[in-house]
């Protein structure tokens, strides 16, 4: 790669992947915060927000169209742009009488741009950086903007809106400047990559549109035939059946007042025990999942990485019975969970990877990830009703019982013994 290259991708890599995560962020993480700051139950929050995960459990549907009609530089700074204006019309519905249900709205329509979005800016990279050399250089880059975008929502703009709101008594509006300052963001990202972005000649609308279809539709036949598949698919949807619960009872259970069961911090206290503490130790996890998997190879890291995982789930029951009102204790708690689930987890990205590989492994890849995304979605819909049926304690238990399909699927998949071995 030439100087000028690398100046080019250092130039819009970075801020691609950042702006990747910020909508994605906002709508699966800071969403249940605000609710639940907003007096909405954990039944409804964790219902409705966990329907917000359906754009990515279909987005393979409509990729073709990203294909078919214009290029994938417009298509990214369209839905930039279209980000940032819902990002704002969010912080606008906040103060009205039906606002949960309009800034519902809102977030759905933002939760398809990102889905979108991500189909735009995932097909980008490979035409901006079109060897295989450079779009390696870049893997860690987008990795490490994209947790930063993380990092920066769960913690710093957490930590904001708790301030904010106990400074002004009133977090409606501590949320609608929150979502502001996101929108802001956006929509100067959109217009930056208007300017910046390359224009790449190999990114262009496809003019065979029946063709692309034909293609699309014998992809999708082409993943359902690999071997195993049904194994496979058990695998996807149920390797993160508990943590799907878990993860969207957390920040309720952090907030809600220790009278219910919660350990009453306050949002602030969350943002950096949860959202930075806890996202910097998943980061760990995740770094160190993926030494140990290039060391061993998949099919030996796999059974260690998942105890790994979803042992730790068992400090949320330790959190619950014992109600600490150690910061440092708490903080302590959740980056042990939380560096189990980054450490876990890459062994189930790498197996997306492994089922994907072959023929259309781009298209695949993203079928994998619909699927993930479903087994995310549907124990999230349920967990607020299960969590409020038995209390904080037994709600944990049940989460770490569910793990154990888990545990079940793994037995059953297959695996090369040198796939993932440097």
């Amino acid at each position: 790669m030439d100087r000028a290259q690398q100046r080019n991708a250092w130039a819009w890599v970075p801020s691609i992947s950042f702006s990747q995560a910020v909508p994605y962020v906002a709508v699966m993480m800071l969403s249940t915060v605000m609710y639940k700051n907003l007096g909405v139950s954990n039944t409804d929050l964790a219902f409705y927000t966990a329907w917000l995960y359906l754009p990515w459990v279909i987005k393979p549907l409509w990729s073709p169209i990203v294909e078919l009609f214009g290029t994938k530089r417009r298509w990214i700074v369209l839905l930039q742009l279209l980000t940032g204006a819902a990002l704002a019309s969010v912080a606008l519905t906040l103060h009205l009488p039906d606002f949960f249900r309009v800034s519902l709205a809102v977030l759905w329509l933002m939760a398809f741009s990102s889905a979108t979005h991500d189909i735009a800016s995932d097909g980008y990279y490979m035409l901006g950086l079109p060897t295989q050399h450079q779009q390696a250089a870049f893997v860690g880059v987008r990795s490490a903007f994209y947790k930063l975008a993380m990092i920066s929502g769960q913690g710093g703009l957490v930590y904001l809106a708790g301030r904010l709101a106990t400074s002004s008594g009133d977090p409606a509006w501590a949320w609608s400047i929150v979502f502001g300052l996101m929108a802001a963001l956006m929509l100067a990202l959109g217009a930056y990559h208007q300017l910046i972005l390359p224009r790449p000649d190999t990114d262009r609308s496809h003019a065979a549109g029946g063709a692309l279809w034909q293609d699309f539709l014998h992809t999708f036949h082409s993943f359902f035939q690999k071997p195993g598949i049904k194994a496979t698919l058990g695998f996807l949807l149920l390797y993160r059946l508990g943590e799907a619960q878990l993860l969207k009872m957390a920040a309720p259970f952090l907030l809600d007042p220790r009278a219910q069961g919660g350990l009453g911090l306050s949002t602030e206290t969350v943002g950096m025990v949860y959202g930075t503490v806890g996202v910097c130790a998943m980061v760990l996890g995740g770094l160190a999942g993926g030494l140990v998997i290039s060391r061993f190879g998949l099919k030996r890291s796999l059974w260690p990485m998942l105890f790994v995982m979803h042992v730790p789930d068992l400090v949320f029951v330790y959190l619950a019975i014992a109600l600490p009102t150690n910061t440092v204790l708490i903080s302590a708690c959740l980056a042990v969970e939380q560096f189990g689930y980054g450490f876990g987890f890459s062994a189930f990205l790498l197996y997306m990877v492994l089922v994907a590989d072959g023929e259309h492994k781009t298209a695949h890849y993203a079928i994998c990830t619909g699927f993930m995304a479903l087994g995310m979605m549907l124990p999230g819909m349920v967990s607020g009703w299960i969590q409020q049926h038995l209390g904080y304690q037994h709600f944990f238990i049940w989460a770490c019982i569910s793990t154990l399909p888990a545990f079940a699927m793994t037995a059953l998949v297959r695996i090369d013994p040198e796939f993932g071995r440097k």
